[in-house]
């Protein structure tokens, strides 16, 4: 389960649509074992802790192992932190000599049948574009794109740091176990691992559960996030 690329890559895992994002990203941080070497603390965020298995844990995380980091965020960005929060991502690559970033979003879908969600791939240089060829992910064509990811996206498709995004189709309203499973494959297919998907369909469900909070507050933000953000933000702070 090693990765063959030698160049430094990213992930990004932050509540969306579904949570696709933090289930996927949090499920490939554990199974490909890396470890939290760092955490972002952004003035913006009210002051908020996490406890697993009696571990305290901030929100906002970093793990890394060999050539492979994540940024995962366990709070959905509203539109004041969500430019502060792609900046700090901006940072830190920039500091670790981050060669692609890569980060799993939702896609609101009105079927009900989760063996026809599918997955859709954008990117902000043309040079990620044979990733989406070479794994047969369809290109996001045309549509509207708010919040945490357009900050994302929008600082990186100006610098030198490509960026790629997966959208997975999943329900708007619910944590999508289905959803994550296709996001997650789909990634893995691009790092080059393999995953159990019998796996993620048992985690996720014990997940389901337990994000439920989260996704009525991540829904709250998504709201939030199609009304302008303010042009000055708060500042980040990266430890390690």
């Amino acid at each position: 389960m090693t990765r063959q690329n030698t160049e430094n890559l990213l992930l990004v895992g932050f509540p969306s649509n579904g949570l696709v994002g933090t289930f996927t990203t949090s499920y490939l941080i554990r199974h490909l074992k890396l470890e939290q070497v760092g955490e972002i603390d952004l003035e913006g965020i009210p002051p908020t802790l996490f406890v697993e298995k009696g571990e305290i844990l901030s929100p906002i995380r970093i793990y890394h192992k060999n050539n492979l980091y994540a940024i995962i965020s366990d709070l959905p960005m509203d539109p004041y932190t969500a430019n502060d929060f792609s900046s700090s991502i901006l940072d830190f690559s920039r500091k670790e000599k981050i060669k692609k970033l890569i980060f799993v979003s939702g896609m609101e879908t009105v079927s009900k049948d989760s063996k026809k969600k599918k997955i859709y791939g954008l990117v902000t240089h043309k040079l990620l574009e044979e990733k989406l060829a070479k794994n047969n992910i369809q290109k996001f064509i045309a549509g509207s794109i708010f919040g945490t990811d357009a900050a994302i996206l929008s600082t990186f498709r100006k610098s030198d740091i490509p960026a790629l995004v997966l959208y997975t189709e999943c329900h708007p309203f619910f944590p999508d176990p289905e959803a994550a499973v296709l996001a997650a494959s789909s990634l893995a297919k691009i790092l080059n691992v393999d995953l159990d998907t019998s796996e993620i369909r048992q985690r996720m469900e014990r997940l389901r559960i337990q994000y439920r909070a989260l996704m009525d507050e991540t829904m709250k933000t998504l709201q939030q996030q199609k009304s302008q953000p303010k042009t000055q933000g708060a500042q980040a702070h990266i430890y390690r």
